[in-house]
């Protein structure tokens, strides 16, 4: 059989000072836990409320936008009809740009057969300097005989002496 002895005071006072401890922790813990969820459930609140903002403020921001791209919208039917007349004035003076091109080429064609002509004409007068130059060479030629026979004329003595 068992025996039961009696639980000592000592015993019974640690083991109430143990529980008491026990209970302590687990209340300091649930006081710590709620007041953390309470900080947190605040900054969770201050985040939906920022969010509703934000929401309220990127709804203004697509209403302004779309007033833009309206606007826009607008502008780009203006700017394309305009630009079709732009296009239309363009290739009107592109065609005419043709016919002057045209013009030009005949104008050059012409051009080309003149110069042609006046090359002929030039190699005809380089022809005759070349043949003066050779008359103006023996005019020369001659002219320093006749310098040196009128040379013995007006002085006589030179007749007589050969190597003078």
């Amino acid at each position: 059989m068992v025996e039961h002895r009696p639980v000592s005071v000592v015993a019974k006072v640690g083991l109430i000072g143990v529980l008491l401890i026990a209970a302590s922790g687990a209340f300091l813990g649930m006081g710590l836990f709620m007041w953390n969820m309470g900080r947190d459930m605040s900054t969770m609140t201050g985040a939906v409320s920022q969010m509703g903002r934000d929401v309220s403020s990127m709804a203004q921001d697509m209403r302004v936008m779309t007033t833009k791209m309206d606007l826009m919208a607008t502008s780009m039917v203006e700017g394309q009809a305009g630009m079709s007349q732009d296009l239309q004035r363009m290739r009107v003076g592109m065609e005419h740009m043709g016919g002057e091109i045209g013009t030009m080429g005949g104008d050059m064609h012409n051009l080309s057969v003149n110069i042609a002509n006046m090359t002929k004409n030039i190699a005809v007068m380089t022809q005759n300097i070349a043949t003066m130059n050779g008359s103006m060479a023996a005019m020369t030629n001659t002219m320093g005989r006749m310098s040196f026979d009128i040379n013995k004329f007006t002085r006589p003595e030179s007749i007589m002496t050969p190597f003078r």
